[in-house]
């Protein structure tokens, strides 16, 4: 820029230099006010519209550093439809990136472009060879982006041009791919743009974003309801989870619990001497959030059950419920930090009609802020130093949202690593608000769609709009609160049903102990479970006839084994001709590992249908042979033509899995 300019014209001679728009950049959450996410080993797509005045060619590259480095790293960007350009890049670390995009118009792709055209139309481009010849020396004198050898072969290349200027071979010369490639890699850029923001990329761990979740109470394992469980006992169901096939083993709360109006049997107010109380009523004498349950065991006991369970290859997740019983140790230490009714009496939770006479929420302003914002965030600081990295956060959305984003990103400023779980049941904009502001994974609607049509529309949204780049939902099929209605009225069929559509739609899904069992006893009337775990111990036989052991080893097996199931966004809905057959693929990008997927809605009776194979995937005509394995029976298979017809009869298989093999594949 000129020296002894005025601002005004510096301000002008900069808006005017940046002459490339760049427009409509994906993913950018919020206008950049929130990070998108991705995990490691995940291929990140970004796309924008880049286009500039006139009819120069322009080039446009994709930036990329991870957050507080200084130096970018450049990918080239490819335009591939109406302006719109794109480029991909796969990061490589658990920690936060940074990104944006530069264009420029390419002087020299632009002189190549229209020289070609005269010199096809017989024109005369003597003075056209001349201009090129001088960008190429231009190139040499100015450029700080050719590396060494770069320039050597364009000293070369400008040499053989000038003793070449009388042969007429000047054209085939400075028309050479390789100059161009060369050029391209290390020649000037004119007018330089950049996009206005620098955006932000959250990148997890694996885990966070392909989990299998076992939930249980730690205090049924013992296999005897007269007796607590303890994390010994724990320690002896591992092989029992791991076997099943799951890789994250989560407990709800292990806190003391509170007397204090403490809970009977199925929610009772009148609570027997023996009865253990909720578990989310979290406090008493011997501790609060940072205290365990004293007949768990010690935090020996729970440190030995840490290392056990990641030998076992699982990983244990703890519920961070924001809650207090009445006797919580916080209560006379920080009455500040909870809300008083005018009688002096302290304000019990409530959502009406609901009542919870033995929990009562913290307050988050007034006197309570900054104190307990540190103390809560404490607490997690406390348990990720005994060896749990990822939280099931109980409730999220009746908490303040700046709390959570503070919260995340002061934890997450020390370990990346840690994985969040949203249990928010609540409206999809504060859903997904949760998402955005940092929680690594999020429960979903999931347990209430049923039909194909809802799981078809539900599914579509997920993975094809924006909180595809910030929302990973968890399918969890059942929880501890929620009993669904289908799953009361379906029978063993209708388990499988929904393991199947958890397991092979999301990459991350869970179930709570027992749905294996299909246990299905409910308060009637209600989606809650009969004698529910939440206020008694509960004894399991874990072999009782009807379970689906075999259903969940097998769809988690086969979760590990492909890539394609690895995945969130890469789900297809293709052709059934029937309301109750759901028919999907996913798959990866290079058509390596395709699956496809039916499952027969209705638990109840048999039902057919015909259904396209997607020949088309892979350049085959509707006609066309492929090869297919049945991946539930363990079968190689040809299909010819697209129509091919399934049924599936619930007494003896609710789904089918295949993989279709692309024609230039050999079978083993």
């Amino acid at each position: 820029m000129q020296k002894g300019l005025k601002s005004a014209d510096r301000l002008l001679l900069a808006l005017a230099d940046n002459r490339v728009a760049i427009e409509k950049v994906t993913p950018e959450i919020d206008g950049g006010r929130f990070a998108a996410k991705a995990a490691i080993g995940e291929i990140v797509v970004v796309e924008a519209d880049i286009f500039c005045d006139g009819h120069d060619i322009i080039d446009a590259a994709l930036l990329t550093r991870r957050k507080g480095e200084a130096a970018w790293r450049e990918t080239p960007m490819h335009l591939f439809d109406n302006d719109r350009w794109r480029a991909a890049f796969s990061p490589c670390e658990n920690t936060t990136y940074e990104y944006t995009i530069m264009a420029w118009r390419d002087l020299f792709a632009s002189w190549r472009a229209e020289t070609a055209k005269k010199h096809a139309a017989g024109q005369d481009i003597a003075v056209e060879l001349n201009e090129g010849a001088r960008l190429l020396t231009k190139t040499l004198t100015e450029s700080e982006r050719l590396n060494p050898e770069a320039r050597a072969g364009l000293q070369i290349a400008a040499e053989e041009l000038k003793a070449i200027a009388e042969t007429g071979e000047q054209f085939s010369h400075l028309m050479d791919e390789r100059l161009m490639e060369t050029m391209r890699a290390g020649g000037l850029r004119t007018n330089v743009s950049y996009y206005a923001r620098v955006l932000e990329l959250i990148v997890d761990r694996k885990r966070a974003a392909f989990s299998a979740w076992y939930e249980l109470f730690p205090r049924s394992m013992s296999d005897d309801p007269a007796r607590h469980g303890t994390f010994q006992d724990v320690i002896r169901h591992l092989p029992y989870v791991r076997d099943l096939g799951f890789d994250v083993l989560y407990f709800p709360p292990i806190h003391p619990i509170g007397r204090k109006n403490r809970k009977g049997r199925n929610n009772s107010l009148t609570p027997s001497p023996d009865d253990p109380g909720s578990p989310y009523a979290i406090g008493a004498q011997e501790g609060g959030h940072d205290a365990i349950h004293p007949e768990l065991g010690t935090f020996e006991d729970f440190e030995r059950l840490v290392e056990e369970a990641k030998a076992h290859g699982l990983e244990i997740a703890l519920d961070f419920a924001i809650q207090c019983a009445p006797d919580h140790p916080w209560i006379k230490e920080h009455p500040e930090w909870f809300d008083w009714r005018p009688d002096g009496t302290i304000k019990y939770a409530e959502n009406p009609p609901k009542k919870y006479e033995d929990i009562v929420n913290v307050h988050f302003y007034r006197e309570a802020i900054p104190g307990l914002w540190y103390a809560l965030r404490d607490v997690v600081l406390f348990w990720v130093g005994h060896g749990v990295k990822i939280f099931r956060v109980d409730n999220p959305h009746t908490k303040p949202l700046p709390f959570w984003e503070w919260l995340i990103a002061e934890v997450r400023g020390e370990h990346p690593e840690v994985i969040f779980l949203s249990e928010a049941f609540t409206r999809p904009k504060m859903m997904k608000r949760l998402a955005k502001l940092g929680f690594t994974q999020s429960y979903s609607y999931f347990t209430w769609r049923n039909t194909k049509e809802e799981l078809t529309e539900y599914l579509s949204e997920l993975t094809t709009t924006e909180c595809r780049h910030f929302m990973r939902p968890n399918f969890f099929v059942n929880t501890p609160d929620i009993n669904p209605f289908y799953l009361q009225q379906s029978g063993r069929a209708g388990f499988q049903v929904r393991l199947f559509l958890a397991a092979t739609l999301s990459p991350n899904y869970g179930v709570y102990n027992g749905f294996e069992l299909c246990e299905a006893a409910a308060i009637p009337g209600k989606e809650e479970y009969l004698d529910s775990e939440k206020y008694e111990i509960r004894a399991w036989d874990y072999d009782r006839p009807g379970h689906i052991k075999d259903d969940i080893r097998r769809l988690n097996d086969l979760r590990n084994r492909h890539p394609a199931l690895q995945q969130f966004a890469n789900l297809k809905f293709y052709n059934a001709y029937n309301d109750a057959i759901l028919y999907y693929a996913k798959f990866t990008d290079d058509l390596s590992d395709f699956l496809l997927f039916a499952v027969n809605l209705d638990p109840q009776n048999a039902q057919g249908a015909q259904f396209e194979v997607p020949l088309w995937e892979f350049g085959l005509s509707d006609t066309a042979p492929i090869l297919g394995e049945d991946l539930v029976v363990s079968r190689r298979f040809v299909w010819q033509g697209k129509m091919q017809h399934l049924w599936l009869n619930p007494s003896e298989r609710t789904y089918a899995v295949w993989r279709l093999m692309a024609p230039q594949e050999r079978p083993a």
